[in-house]
């Protein structure tokens, strides 16, 4: 006998406020997220800067907005697991939007920075609170379907910030951000907490978001370790292929200049085609373990073509840099792992914190990379680095539990 949601259409049982929110929001963050990067230089000359101030000052901001994103990703985390998933999404948007349009009216290094470590905490939540709400309101079903649109919607909203970025004043692109996330939140108001949440809250008393419980139990402290080592590779693609680009590129003896923000809107646009993929494969498969796997392996060969391109000309660099962005594209599957695989008592504290630490892994990352190019050069070195990321995800893959189809209504004891 089938169920009464089976005569539903899928479209219609994923069209919630929570996904179509959810996935907005995650737009106007990942728009905020990549913005800075592409209006550093612009914004920096504005206020003054040039020569190696750019750079840094450049490093300064871009290291306070990660800090931020850390500290945010606990606080929302532990935020979201003891008063509510919904009010996550409140908070987070309400906090960067309003860093957002303080952004676009900064005149000195000082506000700058001030600005954009607020904006980081505020970024932090968005991911996490969006994937933890939709995986609990939707059936197991169907919820890889709703955490592949928040995701395919959200990383496009990079692309846009990219091609705004080129149109406008970086003043402008800035307030249009902040525009954009006051604007979500009239929208909010229609999303309803999850039930599962509430009725945790209501029949148990179980600890909710007790963050220190990760580290207590050998067995949960590995679990949650997984979830952020399969994301690294991500940020190795991100952090280090794009970031140094020209520089990979002119080793690389590429026939013409590349620039780094067109690298970063090329990966992007790799980065929606490869979450929508990665999100519908999984549902195919019925397995989430499988596409990451597929994923990774694919994102290995495309850094084996990529420091290959020697003599290649800038569109084929490029068209490498968007196919790499495919195959890191499984990042919507990554976070619903992370999301799955914990109790509704500590869920939003893991799915908010896991991707926030894998952006901070990106110092690591590039402290290696910087060491293994002083000694190997920077072709061999980059490789380097990008073989121990994908390795470790790989080991890290190998031990994880399956989640596909997994009941999400149980608490962790802690």
């Amino acid at each position: 006998m089938s169920s009464p949601s089976s005569a539903i259409p899928v479209w219609r049982q994923l069209a919630k406020p929570a996904v179509i929110v959810g996935a907005l929001g995650y737009f106007v963050d990942i728009y905020d997220l990549i913005l800075f990067s592409i209006v550093r230089t612009a914004s920096l000359k504005s206020l003054g800067y040039d020569g190696p101030e750019l750079v840094s000052h450049g490093i300064l901001l871009l290291n306070l907005q990660m800090i931020g994103m850390l500290i945010g990703g606990l606080i929302w985390g532990v935020w979201g697991d003891r008063r509510g998933r919904v009010q996550i999404l409140f908070g987070s948007i309400l906090l960067y939007s309003i860093a957002n349009l303080a952004n676009g009216m900064v005149h000195s290094i000082e506000s700058y920075a001030f600005w954009r470590f607020i904006a980081g905490v505020g970024l932090a939540g968005e991911l996490g609170g969006s994937i933890t709400l939709v995986s609990e309101v939707l059936s197991k079903e169907l919820r890889g379907y709703g955490t592949t649109i928040v995701a395919t919607v959200g990383v496009f909203g990079a692309v846009v910030g990219g091609l705004v970025a080129d149109l406008v004043d970086w003043r402008i692109a800035y307030f249009i951000g902040g525009g954009l996330g006051l604007a979500l939140l009239a929208l909010r108001v229609s999303v309803a907490e999850s039930g599962m949440f509430v009725q945790l809250k209501k029949a148990s008393s179980a600890s909710r978001g007790n963050f220190l419980a990760l580290f207590t139990d050998a067995r949960r402290f590995l679990k949650y370790l997984r979830c952020i080592l399969i994301g690294v590779p991500s940020w190795f693609v991100v952090g280090v292929l794009v970031t140094f680009s020209p520089e990979f590129a002119r080793a690389l003896n590429i026939s013409g200049p590349v620039k780094a923000s067109y690298a970063v809107l090329f990966v992007y646009l790799g980065l929606t085609i490869g979450d929508l993929m990665s999100g519908l494969i999984s549902q195919r498969l019925r397995s989430r373990k499988k596409v990451v796997l597929g994923f990774l392996v694919a994102t290995f060969l495309l850094t084996c073509v990529y420091f290959q391109a020697s003599g290649g000309s800038p569109a084929l660099f490029y068209t490498i840099v968007c196919l790499l962005g495919i195959g890191i594209g499984y990042w919507a599957i990554f976070v619903t792992i992370a999301a799955e695989q914990f109790g509704t008592n500590i869920r939003a504290t893991v799915a908010t914190s896991v991707p926030n630490f894998v952006r901070g892994a990106v110092v690591p990352i590039t402290l290696g990379f910087q060491y293994f190019k002083e000694h190997l050069g920077i072709l061999p070195g980059g490789f380097v680095v990008g073989v121990l990321c994908i390795g470790i995800a790989l080991l890290a893959l190998w031990g994880m539990e399956e989640t596909f189809g997994k009941d999400l209504d149980y608490e962790e004891p802690i």
